[in-house]
């Protein structure tokens, strides 16, 4: 296990949207400074996902200086969208959570129905550190995350995504396999564990940063969205309801909190301390 190191990091600034993979980035509480910071919700104030539309897929967000994003997407120009100034919230809704969020310019709202067909409207998180706490259930007092599905960051390993597409392998949906590792849109890729070996792990480090695990990642619809094409098929739920069912979820990847500030990069070393 002392040869586990950091492979690959990954930045979603809009909640969805295909990310980056940067070969540094800072960690703050919520999480990587840009991951998520922005997402779509309906008329009705919900998040929208790829699990309702997975075109957003093939969309893509890269941040930009000062926390903006520039947006582009099959069929349309690109869109540069900077963060509004938090003059006044709107309520949203995010798995059950309600979150107050802060409207981006009508440009973005008009260039993201348009894709998508239907009516939307991006907002930013202005505040990461009061608006929206982790689960009680799983965090630590004062513990925050951004527009995340419930926690700052999570992480997946490599043996392990080789072990589940072995089994997929041997599957009857087969010619579905092998996954790539961006069904799962982690934030942090670990090289040079044992298959699930993540299940074991309570705390660690990556280079400079200490981290806890919360919780085993439960497992949704978007793995099963091809995130080149945004279509979808039947794995890897099928083979995870086989193999890696926990407590009525479907798992695979690892719920993490940061318990310390600073960088992690590309190579640095990963370390088990619980």
């Amino acid at each position: 296990m002392g040869n586990a190191e950091l492979l690959s990091i990954h930045v979603h600034p809009v909640k969805a949207f295909r990310g980056q993979s940067p070969r540094e980035a800072v960690v703050e509480p919520w999480g990587l400074t840009g991951d998520r910071r922005w997402a779509l919700i309906d008329d009705g104030g919900k998040v929208v996902t790829q699990r309702q539309q997975p075109r957003l897929a093939r969309a893509a967000a890269e941040l930009l200086p000062g926390g903006g994003v520039r947006l582009s997407a099959p069929g349309l120009e690109p869109l540069t969208v900077s963060v509004p100034q938090p003059i006044g919230t709107v309520s949203l809704e995010i798995f059950r959570d309600k979150v107050e969020g802060v409207l981006a310019d009508d440009s973005a709202h008009a260039w993201c129905s348009a894709y998508l067909g239907t009516d939307v409207r991006l907002v930013h998180m202005d505040d990461p550190a009061t608006r929206r706490p982790v689960d009680p259930e799983y965090a630590l007092p004062g513990e925050t995350v951004t527009f995340a599905d419930g926690y700052p960051l999570l992480v997946t390993a490599v043996a392990s995504l080789d072990a589940l597409n072995s089994l997929i392998a041997r599957g009857e949906h087969a010619a579905e396999g092998p996954m790539p590792m961006n069904r799962f849109r982690p934030n942090l890729v670990v090289a040079g564990t044992a298959p699930w070996a993540e299940d074991g792990w309570s705390r660690l480090t990556i280079g400079e940063v200490d981290f806890r695990v919360a919780k085993t990642c439960g497992r949704c619809v978007v793995t099963t969205t091809d995130q080149t094409t945004a279509e979808r098929g039947r794995e890897p739920l099928h083979t995870l309801g086989r193999h890696r069912r926990l407590g009525g979820k479907l798992v695979f990847g690892q719920n993490l909190v940061p318990l310390s500030r600073g960088t992690v990069r590309v190579g640095d070393q990963v370390r088990i301390v619980g």
